[in-house]
């Protein structure tokens, strides 16, 4: 395992993390269950391998994502670094406490070493965070108490929002997407290592869209990597700026296969980097042809979330993401009320466009949607 300076903390963190949000599952009289035994081994195999950063959240795996990690790390919590995170859902600092006590409640540890303000936005920080008794100062204080270690955000708002965020000096680490298919936080990961925060990275194989099989992808580069993850993966790391790829592992044999990219000491060349950053910028071009997801053609009166399923038709077209993409699409058939919040939000199937036309009217690139919606039906359906 390759180890790198987690920005000014002083220490030493393994390139891979382990992300706790997708542990595995077992059935008891027809429902789906946390695996408590065999996320334990999962956890202790990353362990044995060298990962030490092992990040968790108190919604994950339906609540129990903190308690299955707490019961792995017994015997072990000296050897590792835990992160975990505070949804911020008001601007009182006496409910952002409650959870963080629940938090360490259910972790049963006397700290967090990184604890992240929730997925939050520039807006969320001016006027929720950093208010007088807010969550901020909270925070402060619990770090003061030595219940925290490093105050730390995650951040799934517009790219130029995090600088400010950054420079309000309050955070020693950062948690933000970047993948082969999204580089959006390119500058910000620069910017975050320059200040001297801890940069680390979900979703480095795009939520597990660049674990599927694609030949297009495949032929990016002379050389054969063992899978497009793997590929999706050490491109990640070869970012300077970066010192953690965050993967979400489900089996021993995800946690031996990424441990094993995470610890090949030859980065990629200059010329490979060049060559997948001509390759993906070349895609963009084509994917934008087909829609650029500005979402004005929104909302359909139908429910269909039309930015969505054009979105799995480029992974399909443009970056031969075909077994993901007809995947994905399945489940927008799947009836809502039998659906989590995330996947609601994915809207219903192409097939149930009725053709009204309220969506090409408001296209500003004038794109036949209906046309294509019927496309994405057969191709993908």
């Amino acid at each position: 395992m390759i180890y790198k300076e987690f920005g000014k903390t002083g220490i030493k963190m393994s390139k891979l993390g382990f992300g706790a949000m997708r542990l595995p599952t077992i059935t008891i009289n027809d429902k789906s269950v946390l695996d408590y035994e065999k996320s334990t081994e999962i956890i202790r195999k990353a362990i044995e391998l060298g990962v030490n950063y092992f990040d968790s959240a108190p919604y994950y795996c339906d609540g129990e994502s903190e308690y299955a990690l707490g019961k792995a790390i017994k015997g072990y919590r000296d050897k590792i670094y835990i992160s975990t995170k505070n949804p911020i859902e008001n601007s009182s600092g006496d409910d952002w406490r409650k959870r963080l006590e629940n938090s360490l409640k259910k972790l049963d540890i006397d700290y967090i070493d990184f604890y992240h303000m929730w997925g939050i936005s520039l807006d969320t920080f001016r006027n929720k965070i950093n208010v007088p008794k807010g969550p901020m100062e909270t925070a402060l204080k619990a770090k003061d108490e030595g219940l925290i270690k490093h105050i730390s955000f995650s951040f799934h708002d517009e790219p130029n929002n995090m600088r400010e965020i950054i420079d309000s000096g309050y955070f020693e680490s950062v948690l933000m997407q970047y993948n082969l298919l999204d580089r959006s936080n390119e500058e910000n990961i620069k910017y975050a290592d320059e200040k001297g925060l801890g940069v680390v990275i979900m979703g480095p194989v795009g939520g597990g869209r660049l674990g599927a099989p694609s030949e297009v992808l495949k032929k990016v580069l002379k050389k054969d990597f063992a899978s497009t993850a793997e590929m999706a993966l050490r491109f990640v790391l070869a970012n300077e700026g970066v010192n953690i790829a965050l993967s979400g592992m489900s089996t021993v044999e995800m946690v031996e296969e990424n441990a094993k990219v995470a610890s090949i000491e030859g980065k990629l060349t200059t010329e490979e980097l060049n060559t997948i950053n001509k390759m993906m910028e070349e895609n963009k071009k084509l994917s934008d042809l087909y829609c650029t997801g500005c979402k004005y053609c929104m909302p359909c009166p139908q429910g269909i979330n039309i930015p969505y399923l054009f979105t799995l038709m480029n992974y399909y077209k443009v970056y031969g993401l075909i077994d993901f993409a007809k995947s994905a699409y399945e489940k927008t058939k799947i009836p809502l009320d039998k659906r989590n919040n995330y996947e609601k939000e994915n809207g219903l199937d192409a097939s149930h466009c009725i053709e009204c036309g309220a969506c090409e009217a408001k296209c500003p690139q004038h794109i036949k949607i209906i046309k294509q919606l019927k496309e994405t039906d057969r191709a993908l359906g």
